[in-house]
This record gives structure tokens, C-alpha cells and sequence, in this order.
């Protein structure tokens, strides 16, 4: 028996319908079901290394976390990595196989189906339930043909949908009002009804709203998701709004927001720890006071590299040293701080080198094939040998006297990362290296928080999916969740 599927669609980017499919995921999987996640095209610099060896987007790495399964590239058959403004690295089924820009993509969506349906055949066959997540909105007309991200993908698999909005940002009636208006009498059809997330205030005062939208819609309100504030989740891919700021932090981090930042959510530890102020840092304004400056992983490590000069950090960066404060990079972030970084195949762009910031004795040469690996190991002796895991995704390879003092030392005996001789520089090629409790802790004393708590980050996404989950299972109409999943049946006597 063929699995049911229901894809999440939404009015518009950033509706919350990364959540609501995780929320929907966890709810199923409460109930017995074999769910799992799909979205056909994602488009995002945040990824996670997968069970087999491949890379997706976090997003979908989350929901599986909701599924209870290990992520596979099957989640996420094709996944879009920025590396400017009109151009990105192609991935499909885990693996780099182009770098294309956007005209060309375009016309590549008529094999990447291929690759989306293999994907969800497979799917199909090994779960009871897929839920399925859209990019960005179905009514980009500019982007409808060719489509395998949205309604393309639905009409191909002849699957239900349902529409996300945020009614927070305003407009909310118009937007579904709107993107009805522009799909196809078919694609209008399969919307089955609407979902309206993120409302605080008073539902009386809606309610005259919702029986219009479904007067003159004639689909019915699923229901209306509460605004949950202090969510952990991990972002697709934009960087959190919120500035951090927090009355009684004592250990103060400062990140620069690189125009190509990659895997930001190696952040999300720090930002959820009460003892730490984690701040990013936009271009033109000016590099602040505080304790530890971390340089994050990035998708084009050289232009990033430029960026940071032009926006003064090589000036921050000394002062901020020859003041005793200490420096973590991470992944780009370790090539940045060696002698060189070398592209002779163009693995970025334009063939060439470009002079690092040269606090590490290492230079990092860019290769065609990608390292992706989850590992386990234990931080340098020198910082408490507490026991670290992460995830690796990179193209550099990296060497250097430098290396001969790693910042951790993984399974198998293979080290990491470079700790610098005044021991005031880290850096390491692991991403999530915050996300280990202990390996947290070790890591704030070294920076200088000498009682640093250990934070459960995982933990927190546990708490904040099962809050998910509760919100559905109040707030959103069971008989017709029931319906879409094909539950009535199997509940029956």
C-alpha cells in the first residue's frame, strides 16, 4: 500500500512551514504512524550530513528528529547552495554534481524531477505518511515552469496541499485570497484548506475573518497556530532576527555575518545559553567589544574573506587579540585564519588564491570533492579532553605546522583542527561543535566564562518539537488531519 501524502505549502518564504511539517511529523508519530519528511528543492547554506554520507538541508534534518529517523538524502533530493547572487552549487541526492546559475537551473529542473520522484518513490514504498514542505510560494509565476518545488511536484505525485500563512506580518487574507487566485483551476483544486500560524491576541476577534475566508473560498480553516515564542529550532537558512541581547550575560560573542554564511545554526547553542550574549555582526557596523569573535563556516570562503577586510575585521581582529581576547573559527572560518586559500579548479569561482588573515601557520587548498562525515571525539587535552561530536562539510584541505597541535582528536585517532602556540586561537573543521554539553562547557572556560553551565541544545529541540506537536494536537481540526493521512480507517473499530 502506497503511503499517503500531504504537502505544506505556504502564501509566502519564511510562513512557518518548516514547522508546521515538523509539528505535523511529531503529532503522526505520537499516534503510531511511520512518517516521514520530503521536501523536493530546498535552497539554503545551512545542511546536515545525513546517514548515508550525503548532505541536506537542516530543516529537514529537524524533521526527522520530529519522525524519529536518522536523516537520509532521500529527505531532501535536491538542495541549493548560494554562492552569489545568480549562481549555486547543485546538489542532488547528497552530492555536488554542478554549479549552475539561475537560467541554467532552470532548465536542469526537468532532471532534478527525475531525481525527486526517484526520491519519493522511495519513500512511499518504506513509510505509512509523507509530509511533504514547498519552498518559497506556489503563485512565482516567473517560476512555474518546470516546477519541482511546488505545485510541479504535487500535480506530478497527484497529492493534497495545504496553505501556510503568517498572519504576524499582516495581509494574511489577501495572501491566501492572492495565491489562490493565481494558481491553475487543477492546482486550486488540490488546495484543501489553510492553516493560519504565528496569531497572538484574541481569536474571538478573528473568527469574522475566518468564516469570510471560508464563505468565499469555500475550503475550510484548519485552524489557527498560536505565535510559540522561544522556540529552539534549527533555521533553514535565515539568520534569527533577535539581537541576543540579555541583562545578565558574562560571556560576550561576537560573529560576523558573512554574506554567505554557512551553517549559522552552529550558533544556536551559544544563543540558547543564559550565561552567553551570541550577537552577528552586519556589514558597516563596527566589529564590538567582547570576549570571543568566532568566524563561521562559509560557501565562498575568499569573497567572505574579502568582505571581512573591507568591513574592518582584520583591524578587529589584532585589536581584539592584542587585548587578550580569544578566537574560534569554525570550517571557512579555519581557512580564514591561516596564510592562503587556494581555488585552482574554481570551486567557488574564479580560479586563484587569496591571503588569509594568517594567525595559524596552515594554508587550505580547495578540492572537487566535498568532505561530509558525522563524527565523535574529544576536545585537546589542553581543553579539558571533553567529549565533542559534529558533522564535517567542506572542500578544503587543510596543512600546515598548525595542524600539529589539533583542537580535538576524533575517533580513529585523526586530529582536527589547530589550537595556536599562546593557545588564544581555535579553530576546527566541525560543525554542531557547540551542541555537545560538555564539550560547550570546556569550550566558554577556555573563552573565559570559568562556571560555564552545559547546555543541552538537542535536548531544547526535543522540548521545543513536542511544543510544536501540543499545538497542533489543540489548536488544528483532528477530523480532517485524520482525513488527509488517511487515519479515519485505520482508527475505526
Amino acid at each position: 500500500m502506497s503511503a499517503h501524502v500531504l504537502m505544506v505549502q505556504g502564501c509566502t518564504s519564511d510562513a512557518g512551514k518548516s514547522t508546521v511539517v515538523a509539528a505535523l511529523c511529531r503529532w503522526l508519530r505520537r499516534r503510531g504512524v511511520r512518517v516521514a519528511p520530503f521536501k523536493p528543492q530546498n535552497m539554503a547554506l545551512n545542511s546536515a550530513v545525513t546517514i548515508d554520507g550525503g548532505e541536506i538541508g537542516r530543516a529537514q534534518a529537524v524533521q526527522a528528529q520530529a519522525c524519529g529517523v536518522p536523516p537520509h538524502t532521500d529527505f531532501n533530493p535536491v538542495l541549493l547552495k548560494p554562492s552569489s547572487d545568480i549562481g549555486a552549487q547543485v546538489i542532488v541526492h547528497g552530492h555536488a554534481v554542478a554549479r549552475l546559475d539561475a537560467t541554467a537551473y532552470h532548465e536542469y529542473k526537468r532532471i532534478a524531477m527525475d531525481a525527486v520522484l526517484a526520491s519519493h518513490a522511495r519513500l512511499c514504498a518504506q513509510y505509512d505518511v509523507v509530509v511533504v514542505e514547498g519552498a518559497g510560494s506556489p503563485a512565482e509565476i516567473n517560476l512555474r515552469a518546470n516546477d519541482i518545488a511546488n505545485m510541479g511536484y504535487a500535480e506530478a505525485v497527484d497529492c493534497p496541499v495545504i496553505l501556510v500563512v503568517d498572519i504576524d506580518r499582516g495581509g494574511s487574507f489577501a495572501h491566501i485570497v492572492g495565491t489562490l487566485a493565481l494558481l491553475s483551476e487543477s492546482e486550486q483544486a488540490r488546495v484543501q484548506g489553510f492553516v493560519v500560524n504565528r496569531f497572538r491576541g484574541d481569536i474571538a476577534l478573528l473568527q469574522p475573518g475566518l468564516d469570510w475566508l471560508e464563505a468565499h473560498t469555500g475550503k475550510p480553516v484548519l485552524g489557527v497556530l498560536p505565535y510559540l515564542h522561544g522556540l529552539c529550532l534549527e533555521a533553514e537558512d535565515a539568520l534569527p532576527r533577535d539581537s541576543n541581547a540579555k541583562s545578565g550575560a558574562r560571556l560576550r560573542v561576537a560573529v560576523p555575518a558573512l554574506p554567505r554564511i554557512s551553517n549559522h545554526t552552529d550558533f544556536d547553542a551559544l544563543r540558547q545559553h543564559p550565561q552567553v550574549e551570541c550577537a552577528y555582526v552586519g556589514p558597516g557596523e563596527t566589529p564590538p567589544s567582547c570576549d570571543l569573535i568566532v568566524l563561521p563556516g562559509s560557501k565562498s570562503t575568499r569573497a567572505d574573506l574579502a568582505w571581512l577586510r573591507a568591513n574592518g575585521w582584520g583591524e578587529a581582529l589584532a585589536r581584539h587579540l592584542r587585548y587578550g581576547g580569544k578566537v574560534i573559527g569554525i570550517c571557512g572560518g579555519l581557512q580564514m585564519l591561516g596564510r592562503a586559500v587556494h581555488d585552482p579548479h574554481g570551486i567557488e569561482g574564479t580560479p586563484g588564491s587569496s591571503e588569509g588573515f594568517g594567525w595559524l601557520d596552515l594554508e587550505t587548498t580547495l578540492a572537487p570533492r566535498k568532505q561530509l562525515r558525522n563524527v565523535e571525539g574529544r576536545l585537546a587535552d589542553a581543553l579539558g579532553g571533553a567529549a565533542v561530536r559534529g558533522y564535517e562539510i567542506h572542500c578544503g584541505i587543510s596543512s600546515g605546522s598548525a595542524l600539529s597541535r589539533p583542537s580535538s582528536v576524533i575517533e580513529g585517532g585523526r586530529g582536527d583542527g589547530a589550537i595556536s602556540d599562546d593557545g588564544r586561537i581555535l579553530a576546527t573543521y566541525l560543525h554542531g561543535v557547540f551542541d555537545a554539553p560538555h564539550a560547550q562547557a570546556a569550550l566558554l572556560r577556555w573563552a573565559g566564562l570559568r562556571d560555564a553551565e552545559a547546555i543541552d541544545v538537542h535536548a531544547l529541540r526535543e522540548a521545543s518539537i513536542e511544543r510544536l506537536a501540543d499545538a497542533v494536537d489543540i489548536h488544528l481540526r483532528h477530523d480532517l488531519l485524520e482525513r488527509y493521512f488517511g487515519l479515519e480507517t485505520a482508527c475505526a473499530p
